[in-house]
């Protein structure tokens, strides 16, 4: 459990690729998750500016003063550059390359604040990835 005024998530993705990511990640890990989270989902026919002002609103819901870690799955695909417009718009840092085992390293680190917490996300999706040939698997 975290104090009050924990860091929040968004995660802005392609359809529902974040909504299924947590899912998977809240059977993995004990409920509720630690950190206060909520899922944007991008579609080709949606307006931006809706999604920006859907973002916006997410984002005052889940800051609970420490800030909000804005994640997104694909780099310069259209969910990065409404999670990097929503990340300019209110001051919040983005990570692109959203994958499993950085939600797992961010939600095993819920006190680590907002900077400590896009540095850990970033060093668990790197992490998380290997060639099998190259490691014991």
């Amino acid at each position: 459990m975290t104090a009050a005024g924990g860091v929040g998530v968004l995660l802005v993705t392609h359809g529902k690729v974040g909504h299924v990511l947590l899912e998977t990640l809240r059977e993995m890990m004990p409920l509720p998750l630690p950190l206060p989270t909520d899922v944007l989902e991008v579609r080709r026919v949606q307006s931006h500016d809706i999604l920006l002002m859907q973002g916006g609103k997410m984002i005052e819901r889940l800051n609970r003063g420490a800030g909000v870690l804005v994640l997104t799955d694909v780099f310069g695909a259209t969910p990065s550059n409404i999670a990097n417009k929503l990340g300019e718009l209110h001051g919040l840092p983005v990570v692109a390359g959203l994958n499993l085992p950085m939600l797992m390293r961010i939600f095993n680190y819920p006190d680590q604040s907002l900077t400590e917490l896009a540095r850990t996300a970033v060093d668990g999706g790197r992490r998380g990835v290997f060639h099998c040939a190259d490691v014991v698997c």
